[in-house]
């Protein structure tokens, strides 16, 4: 069907700031693959940036931390202070930066990922999937429906390209209670507030968070300082237990498995799934075919659309599900989608799916 030409936005006007003239231009070519963005300019350091946002003011900007002249946090802090404008933090993201990152989440930054590298194909295509869909993401933030000319620029594949869906019976129901939950754009603060509200004896708690690698080690151990229940990123094996949330690796994907009475995790490599590593339609998927009617499934605040098959899935096999509610969202696209696959049992404000989930599960 074509879309009338009234009805379609302009592109995605980006500005690129990063010191290094490599990543600017690697990162130019991957924006401009996508035919809904177009990158109005670039810049080596944020004093340059400021010239040239007199002369074009963008959608969004794409923001290394490391750079002469002014650090990428100080100029973020700039721009929300002054003119706000969705920031997507480019980054290494080593170790040693990690929490460097969660600065800028704090400071307002709307998404983090790693810088690309030059690589094989693959690679290369899924750097282009992953920057391309962090500005879409940006831009929509606030917003409340997607934009009439937004496209995929590559295959979504689903959760099948992981683990098959289940064709056996779903486990009986149990007194123990496993929560999976799934998050994107603005996830990383809507974790925080859900986490926080928990006591110590909570039910076990499984998260995919779209975020990189390295990232989620620091943004685990920042939620356990501040949670009243252990926060821990996952490792293959780690047992789900109560009084403990396991946030999944970045870059991989994150299973729920049971053994006997034993629920635990699995982490494994895999293609992007549902454009994301990890995907919450992986774990959700997983939660269906291994707990059933003991889980309780939670899609958070993001864009696009994973967990919402996931979801269906889940409860078809009998799981409580939950999706935070439109005011309280970032952006509203995961939970919207479910919603929409009519397989959400609670729409709820962010404020009060803690307590629903404890009253459910006690």
């Amino acid at each position: 069907m074509t879309i009338p030409t009234h009805l379609l936005k302009r592109k995605i006007r980006v500005l690129v700031v990063d010191d290094s003239a490599v990543v600017r231009q690697t990162i130019i070519e991957l924006l401009s693959m996508d035919e809904d963005i177009e990158v109005v300019g670039s810049a080596s350091d944020p004093f340059l940036a400021a010239k040239k946002m007199e002369e074009t003011i963008p959608d969004v900007i794409t923001l290394d931390i490391e750079m002469p002249r002014m650090d990428g946090l100080t100029f973020l802090r700039k721009i929300m202070d002054q003119h706000p404008i969705p920031v997507v933090i480019c980054s290494s993201l080593a170790v040693e930066g990690s929490e460097t990152t969660l600065k800028a989440l704090e400071y307002g930054a709307v998404e983090i990922i790693t810088k690309p590298k030059l690589g094989t194909k693959n690679f290369l295509l899924e750097s282009q999937i992953r920057i391309c869909d962090a500005v879409k993401a940006a831009s929509h933030t606030g917003v409340k429906r997607k934009s009439l000319w937004e496209t995929d620029v590559a295959p979504k594949l689903t959760a099948d390209a992981v683990i098959a869906k289940s064709t056996h019976n779903f486990m009986v129901e149990t007194t123990e209670k496993v929560v999976v939950v799934g998050a994107s754009t603005g996830g990383t603060e809507a974790l925080r507030v859900l986490l926080e509200a928990l006591p110590p004896d909570s039910p076990g708690i499984v998260i995919v968070q779209h975020m990189p690698e390295h990232f989620t080690t620091a943004f685990a151990k920042r939620l356990d300082s501040l949670c009243k229940i252990t926060v821990k990123e996952a490792e293959n094996g780690d047992s789900i237990i109560r009084g403990r949330a396991l946030i999944a690796p970045g870059n991989f994907h994150m299973l729920l498995k049971r053994s006997g009475a034993r629920y635990y995790v699995e982490i494994k490599d895999g293609p992007l799934v549902s454009r994301h590593r990890p995907s919450v339609d992986v774990l959700f998927r997983s939660s269906a075919r291994y707990a059933g009617k003991n889980a309780v499934g939670v899609i958070m605040t993001g864009m696009g659309d994973d967990g919402a098959k996931g979801m269906l899935e889940l409860r078809e096999a009998g799981a409580e599900t939950i999706a935070q509610d439109e005011k309280s969202c970032v952006v509203f696209g995961m939970p919207n989608e479910a919603i929409k696959l009519g397989c959400v049992v609670k729409v709820l404000p962010l404020e009060n799916i803690g307590r629903h989930i404890l009253q459910f599960c006690n």
